[in-house]
């Protein structure tokens, strides 16, 4: 079967504190340029745990790849550490620990691979045909009102009229 690649973006970031938010502007204005805006929200936290994890274990300047494919969007980050990352069972008061977890739930998969340079690409892949989810601890076709709590099928309260005799 021959696989092929609809669009690619990539760019170079330093290992900086103010790269993991470049990282997500790069993600979301690519998506929503190829008409994928549903992605944008799991993407972009992806992109900020691994671009987070690059600065922090790797702390090399490292790069962002987005592709596409039929029905795939492919994030890569790609960093000088031969470490992997590793997925881990956080306590409830850990600070961190839950990054590679995250990436796991969101993505439909992930992986490591090293690179012949030396280094890795950790890469997370995502259905680019699959419909959004709804906020977590809403049903679907539901509405909410505006202060988030669904409106109440049944009006309480209020008065009643009493016809005088």
């Amino acid at each position: 079967m021959d696989v092929h690649r609809l669009w690619s973006h990539e760019t170079s970031l330093a290992a900086e504190a103010s790269s993991a938010a470049q990282a997500r502007a790069f993600v979301s204005q690519h998506l929503l340029d190829h008409d994928m805006a549903h992605l944008v929200d799991d993407i972009k936290v992806v992109v900020s745990e691994l671009a987070t994890n690059a600065m922090a274990h790797a702390r090399t300047p490292f790069s962002v790849i987005l592709c596409a494919f039929d029905g795939t969007v492919v994030l890569e980050v790609s960093d000088a550490s031969r470490a992997e990352p590793a997925l881990v069972a956080a306590r409830s008061l850990d600070t961190s620990g839950r990054g590679v977890a995250i990436v796991q739930a969101l993505s439909r998969d992930w992986g490591v691979l090293p690179r012949a340079s030396g280094g890795k690409s950790v890469w997370a892949e995502f259905d680019s045909t699959a419909r959004p989810r709804p906020p977590l601890g809403r049903k679907p076709g539901r509405p909410t009102h505006p202060s988030g709590n669904a409106p109440d099928p049944k009006p309480r309260g209020g008065f009643r009229r009493s016809r005088a005799s």
